[in-house]
């Protein structure tokens, strides 16, 4: 099985930055999509940035222009670069991984990191 590793949340100020990493190890052949999710208290869990093909990424529209997500494919590791970071983007993120492994498809997720932005 593919197994996910995250690290790099923490506590920041308004307007500080942060980078999340996800580390994916196991038996990997192929990977189909990258992506981080996030889960706010009292509210559902939303994609916040996502790349596929190695290239073609997809934000929400509450961190376009703040976030960014980029990954080193031959280590089988996504990051998400967080700039001008708002209260609101507190939360705990999730990494996600997706593709072929030697058992067939998988899908996995990390264990989550908080991230807190406060004064």
């Amino acid at each position: 099985q593919v197994q996910l590793v995250e690290s790099g949340g923490g506590s920041v100020q308004p307007g500080g930055s942060l980078r999340l990493s996800c580390a994916a190890s196991g038996n990997i052949f192929r990977i189909n999509a990258m992506g981080w999710y996030r889960q706010a208290p009292g509210k559902e869990r939303e994609l916040v940035a996502r790349i596929t093909g190695g290239s073609t990424t997809n934000y929400a529209d509450s961190v376009k222009g703040r976030f960014t997500i980029s990954s080193h494919r031959d280590a089988n590791t996504v990051y998400l670069q967080m700039s001008s970071l708002k209260p609101e983007d507190t939360a705990v993120y999730y990494c996600n991984v997706n593709g072929a492994e030697g058992r067939g498809l998988f899908d996995s997720w990390g264990q989550g990191t908080q991230v807190t932005v406060s004064s």
